[in-house]
């Protein structure tokens, strides 16, 4: 009974983590939603910029396939939540070192954000194209069909490639060009911090 009161306990944190990654992920993309049109930017420096896109695929944009491919993205993502949820109250019952647990816990708390998007969007919100979407007066998709909404754009360098250089010389080039969401924030620190951190983690 003590041991199970102790998982309990020390479960409840990377809950919390991943419920404040869920609100303020959902928060912001219903703000941008009920706000912007696709393509539209609020630029807050010249390296920082709120820049409105959606897309049907993977994190920072990337495309899976057409209608088929947005299902299989869809249940893989399903399904990987399920085996993260898993694993996560597995490595709570085994002590596992709080960064580990809290690493996992954002990576979680990013794919729901985005399965989210994917699962319900489409269907609570018309679209955004020329217009600030509606909010349940006619969806714009059905169930797993929806887009993910982005909105953080970094381009911290945003230049041309010198003449001389072979291949790309001349080159426009923009660091950093994807956008991304909160969600996408979240797997990217919690899978960089094993990486850096907790590399002991994988043996």
């Amino acid at each position: 009974m003590k041991q199970n009161a102790l998982n309990n306990f020390v479960l409840k944190k990377p809950i919390a983590l991943i419920l404040v990654v869920l609100m303020l992920d959902q928060a912001l993309k219903f703000w941008i939603k009920s706000n912007m049109i696709i393509g539209e930017e609020i630029r807050l420096f010249d390296w920082f910029i709120i820049h409105f896109i959606e897309n049907n695929g993977m994190a920072f944009g990337i495309e899976f396939g057409g209608d088929w491919g947005k299902y299989l993205l869809s249940i893989f993502r399903i399904i990987a939540i399920g085996v993260i949820a898993l694993y996560l109250n597995k490595l709570v019952k085994e002590e596992t070192s709080k960064g580990v647990i809290m690493s996992i816990a954002l990576v979680l708390a990013g794919a729901i954000g985005n399965m989210i998007d994917s699962a319900f969007y489409g269907m609570i919100f018309s679209h955004s194209y020329g217009q600030i979407a509606t909010l349940m007066e006619g969806g714009y998709a059905g169930f797993l069909q929806g887009h993910v909404v982005d909105m953080f754009y970094f381009p911290i360098f945003n230049s041309h490639f010198p003449d001389w250089l072979p291949i790309w010389g001349g080159d426009h080039f923009i660091f950093f060009r994807p956008v991304f969401n909160i969600a996408d924030a979240a797997i990217s620190v919690g899978v960089i911090n094993l990486l850096l951190f907790h590399r002991s983690f994988f043996k």
